[in-house]
């Protein structure tokens, strides 16, 4: 069965409002991602204004996170805002590489000059993005990607999506299925697949596709074959690996994740997310590490940050609650689903 948007009162809404914005300016962070998230949910208009309204804060990790959320509320409505992030040449570039994924997510033809402009940019991470966010307009475009649109929509309605996020690029044509075929997971597919990830000879685009496939297999050797892909001399590159393991959540990842996490010379975009997907794996092992980097003076204060937010995932996986997102638990008023 699908998922229901819920439909919340004004009082509710004004709420999480508060809480993400943080109006009172006491609200801890995580509290404010699971505001941010509880949003994302309403996927409506009210919900894109009060995202919208967070780019002001100082926080590049949560702005980057806005960013994301409006990408995957895929509202055509939140393509001003995110293109004026996405030029705004003083904020920081892992925000504005969100923005550009996010008008990739959304695919509005409408974006396709902005993200040609930009991606001509010095930036790497934000010339990267844009590159990888015109292919994948042009693929959802293509008769491919409208009869994959086609299928994913059957699938939500029936609840069978394994991996319910918009990625930045669909998996290799073959896997796109979120469970490949029983030939698509032997170790033969496995190297070739790593091979098309290592590539640096081939579009961005199509290396980020064998990275998805490789997900969608998700057994070890697959997992090998990501972590390879560690020694690759771009940050954006490196930053979806970690993303990708955080949607595995498969303990093999861990010590290439740590690795990650723990050197001060990766960029901070990479251990953020690498610290996030150690969060949702939520094993005893990774618990010290995420407290250490959550404390240390010396931590850079993106990867500081989403230290803090990883030990909140870590808590939420551990504790059985029945949601991330539960923004509207705290609140009085009621909560009915749409139909």
């Amino acid at each position: 069965m699908a998922v229901e948007t819920p439909q919340v009162s004004s009082e509710s809404l004004k709420s999480l409002e508060s809480t993400l914005l943080n109006t009172l300016g006491n609200v801890p962070l995580h509290k404010r991602f699971r505001a941010l998230f509880t949003l994302k949910a309403l996927k409506n208009e009210d919900a894109v204004r009060i995202i919208s309204e967070g780019f002001t804060d100082e926080s590049a990790l949560l702005k980057h996170e806005l960013a994301y959320c409006l990408g995957q509320m895929k509202k055509t409505s939140a393509l001003p805002v995110l293109e004026s992030v996405l030029k705004n040449e003083s904020e920081n570039p892992m925000v504005r590489h969100e923005a550009a994924e996010a008008m990739g997510a959304i695919s509005a033809a409408s974006s396709i000059p902005v993200l040609r402009e930009y991606a001509a940019h010095s930036n790497r991470d934000v010339r990267e993005t844009c590159e990888i966010a015109l292919a994948k307009i042009e693929w959802d475009h293509s008769d491919e990607g409208q009869a994959h649109r086609v299928k994913e929509s059957e699938k939500s309605k029936e609840g069978t999506q394994t991996y319910t996020s918009i990625d930045p690029a669909p998996p290799t044509s073959g896997l796109l299925a979120n469970k490949p075929a029983p030939t698509s997971v032997s170790s033969e597919s496995i190297s070739d697949l790593r091979a098309k990830l290592l590539n640096t000879k081939l579009p961005l685009f199509e290396r980020y596709r064998a990275m998805f496939a490789l997900r969608n297999i998700g057994t070890e050797e697959a997992v090998d074959a990501l972590a390879a892909g560690f020694t690759d001399d771009s940050a954006l590159f490196k930053h979806e690996i970690a993303f990708v393991f955080g949607q595995l959540l498969h303990p093999h990842s861990i010590t290439s994740l740590l690795q990650i996490l723990e050197n001060g010379s990766e960029s901070d975009m990479v251990r953020h997310e690498a610290a996030e997907a150690l969060g949702g794996i939520a094993t005893p092992e990774v618990l010290p590490h995420l407290k250490e980097w959550a404390a240390r003076p010396d931590a850079p204060r993106v990867v500081k940050e989403s230290c803090e937010i990883a030990l909140d995932m870590y808590e939420y996986e551990n504790s059985g609650a029945f949601q991330y997102a539960d923004g509207l638990d705290s609140t009085a008023s009621p909560v009915t689903a749409a139909a």
